[in-house]
């Protein structure tokens, strides 16, 4: 009968940990990112697999205890799509890393500007995941903070792709377009993760209060 009383258990405190652990990871793989758009190496490349390979652990972990409990502090809903979202941010960090990597592709400051947003986003999510249970209202702040990364991402996004295609159009330069553009998606896409976990805990708070 022990496994009826595990499944029955509140793990309220297990989520929440699970929750902080993945923005962590997020804020320390985008560090790298960062870095990395300043001063290439295959150190900080590898710094941001490292988080993004702990990060995918901290979720696995996350999804086994959601499929055990019963009672849980939020919607399970609720959980799996923030969780999943703080994971696809890092995900997104990783793949954009590797990309540039095999592509060769060097950074720009357009890459840069991104990485920075991205950063600022993941941030605001840790900060806003720290004060939730305590501090709803400054947890809606840092969302609110949060989110708007989208937008700015967008507008460096579209700016970067004008100047992309301002420029000479003979075939090299075209095959250079095409990878940078590839990797400019990378980031846009990372922004939109991060606005949907900014509405995951939005949605969380309004449940709350």
């Amino acid at each position: 009968m022990s496994w009826i009383k595990n499944f029955f258990k509140p793990r309220q405190d297990n989520f929440i940990r699970y929750l902080l652990q993945q923005a962590e990871l997020d804020v320390q793989g985008l560090n790298a990112l960062v870095a990395y758009m300043r001063a290439p190496s295959a150190e900080l490349a590898a710094a941001v697999n490292t988080a993004e390979k702990q990060a995918d652990e901290v979720r696995r972990l996350l999804i086994d205890d959601l499929n055990r409990t019963f009672v849980t502090p939020f919607d399970r809903e609720d959980i799996d799509l923030l969780s999943r979202a703080i994971d696809d941010l890092i995900d997104y960090a990783h793949t954009t890393v590797d990309e540039m990597v095999v592509l060769q592709v060097e950074p720009d400051p357009h890459l840069q500007r991104m990485s920075q947003i991205l950063l600022d986003a993941a941030n605001e999510l840790l900060l806003a995941l720290r004060t939730l249970e305590e501090h709803p209202n400054v947890a809606n702040e840092h969302v609110r903070r949060a989110k708007s990364a989208e937008n700015q991402t967008e507008k460096a996004y579209h700016k970067a792709i004008a100047e992309l295609f301002s420029g000479p159009t003979d075939g090299a330069h075209i095959m250079g377009m095409l990878k940078k553009r590839e990797i400019y998606r990378h980031l846009s896409n990372a922004a939109d993760r991060a606005d949907e976990a900014a509405n995951a805990i939005s949605s969380i708070i309004v449940k709350m209060t």
